[in-house]
């Protein structure tokens, strides 16, 4: 079997099979809020989990058995506590050694697996200060409005927001929030190009379609050209339509958002008409939950978001900060924070992050509003039920994250006198 590439964690390599099996399946995770499949082959029948509260690893056993010794996987399932090789390297013996650089390779392995290679994006230069102009943004797909308030925090001055959404909380939320200064559109699907002309020219596209019928953590997903997945290609067209021409150099820069556990097969065709890779960004890295999301787009410096290996040791935000009975924390860390229930559930025992009054509890609203980022009660609009408010909230984006890939754009464009 001829080796493709690397394996991004392990010493070894992948052949173009497994490579297609590893991008589509390292970042999707069960119910119980383990990973699906095996960290090593991302495959696996047998599998025994990690016993770190804060890890989602599993191992199976055809990899313990030939990587190691045979007997590893019964001797380590028999073990009452086993902290995996991720969370204790020593432990990696035979054939099975973790790579001191895995979180670098691993975000290089899924920003390169579309095989594909592209022209780099035209680079604009800096604008004088004198000759920075306010923003006008295009937000398709808006959710409750993370651009603008990400924007807002930064200080950026916004000549026009125009947002297109049709859920109706995520609007009340931003018209209640943003006190009506974001004018929305509603369907994506019935912007033309004649209200682009009217409304524009526009500065930054922004949006991420739904996910729903590309994860691949949804059995009856239709794929890209199917469902809802057929939604990217409204952004595609959105933004051909709004691509200023060569000889234009008015700076125009875009974000694509999505899931990250997707078939590869759709990633390489949203690779294909997007004209670039994806950079692969996990939240964790900037806040206490993980939200592993591929980016595309032209925005200055979002190749090199940060260093994944010095962020993961010294950048991540304490989980205590963020609730208001700190003394209650039962993890270092919560999961992915998704429209369902059972999200908030951690480890083998599926216990719930928090104890109040002596018991298990899940995390209040305002304790999710933080963690994603936002002010508390941003969701807290229109009598909405805790229910309503965390479905809103898990389908945004991680406030920190777009605004570590928005800040460079303050080379570009005005911003608010500092008081």
């Amino acid at each position: 079997m001829e080796v493709d590439v690397q394996h991004p964690l392990f010493e070894g390599g992948l052949c173009l099979r497994c490579k297609e099996n590893f991008s589509e399946t390292l970042y999707r995770y069960d119910e119980d809020g383990y990973q699906s499949y095996c960290t090593v082959c991302c495959a696996g029948l047998e599998v025994v989990l990690c016993d770190n509260v804060n890890c989602c690893r599993c191992f199976c056993k055809d990899c313990l058995n030939i990587l190691i010794e045979d007997g590893t996987f019964e001797k380590l399932r028999d073990t009452e506590t086993w902290n995996c090789f991720m969370c204790t390297p020593s432990q990696c013996k035979g054939n099975l050694q973790l790579r001191p650089d895995w979180s670098v390779r691993v975000q290089d392995f899924f920003a390169n697996s579309s095989a594909l290679e592209f022209e780099p994006h035209r680079v604009y230069p800096s604008i004088p200060v004198a000759e920075r102009r306010p923003l006008k943004v295009l937000s398709l797909f808006d959710g409750i409005a993370t651009g603008y308030l990400v924007l807002k925090h930064l200080g950026f001055k916004i000549e026009r927001y125009i947002a297109s959404e049709i859920c109706d909380d995520s609007i009340a939320v931003g018209m209640i929030k943003h006190e009506g200064k974001i004018e929305y559109v509603n369907d994506v699907r019935t912007i033309t190009r004649k209200h682009l002309a009217e409304w524009g020219p526009f500065d930054l596209l922004i949006g991420g379609s739904p996910c729903n019928d590309l994860a691949t953590v949804n059995p009856n997903r239709k794929g890209l050209y199917e469902g809802t997945g057929r939604l990217f290609f409204e952004f595609y067209r959105i933004l051909n339509l709004l691509r200023p021409r060569e000889e234009d150099n008015r700076p125009f820069f875009w974000l694509f958002e999505n899931v990250v556990h997707m078939n590869a097969r759709d990633k390489t065709d949203i690779c294909r008409f997007l004209e670039c890779n994806p950079v692969l960004i996990d939240a964790i890295d900037v806040s206490p939950a993980h939200r592993a999301r591929y980016f595309w787009g032209n925005l200055p410096g979002m190749k090199h978001f940060f260093s994944m290996s010095s962020s993961r040791s010294q950048g991540r935000l304490q989980f205590s900060l963020f609730l208001n009975n700190p003394l209650s924390l039962q993890f270092d860390k919560v999961r992915t924070i998704t429209t369902k229930t059972n999200c908030m559930r951690q480890g083998k025992t599926g216990q719930l992050p928090v104890i109040m009054n002596g018991k298990d509890d899940s995390l209040w609203c305002t304790e999710m509003e933080l963690i994603f980022g936002f002010p508390k009660h941003y969701t807290d609009v229109n009598n909405m039920s805790r229910m309503q408010r965390q479905r809103v909230l898990g389908r945004s984006w991680s406030v920190p994250v777009i605004r570590h890939l928005l800040a460079p754009l303050k080379d570009y464009y005005a911003c608010e006198e500092r008081v």
